[in-house]
């Protein structure tokens, strides 16, 4: 089972910025919380703060990876490009938020991301990762590995 996170922009900077909305814990120490819940996954980490490069990893692993988890940070309320390419890829898709993107800015209420997801996670920290995952590994639309 190998599984794909995708973090966008500035969430890099997990654990200094913004603590008060996104928590002070970084998200490299988070993921090796997310290694040991999932011992028997195979989850694979990326994060970029260009656009492009994240549509070359959607397109890199979205013909062979079982789920990939993304948090397009800013560019889930701007990307076409970024729709795009998740819906051009076979692998499903669960878009994840830390912030309650509902409670925020009002520019942040609408992800151009949503309707070619899986499904969407918001609002609940990073446990919304390991509930992407857990998702992911429930779901009867997964692909099988060859």
């Amino acid at each position: 089972m190998h599984i794909v996170i995708i973090n966008g922009p500035n969430l890099n900077l997990l654990g200094k910025r913004e603590p008060t909305i996104y928590g002070s814990r970084s998200f490299e120490d988070y993921l090796e919380h997310l290694h040991t819940s999932f011992p028997e996954v195979e989850i694979e980490y990326y994060q970029s703060n260009v656009e492009g490069e994240i549509i070359n990893k959607l397109h890199e692993v979205g013909f062979s990876a079982n789920g990939i988890v993304l948090n397009a940070g800013g560019y889930s309320h701007t990307s076409v490009a970024i729709h795009d390419a998740i819906a051009s890829i076979d692998t499903p898709v669960i878009e994840v938020h830390i912030s309650n993107i509902y409670a925020r800015e009002p520019y942040r209420h609408k992800s151009l991301l949503s309707d070619a997801c899986q499904g969407v996670i918001c609002g609940l920290g990073l446990p919304g990762y390991r509930l992407a995952i857990q998702s992911i590994l429930e779901s009867g639309e997964l692909k099988i590995e060859s």
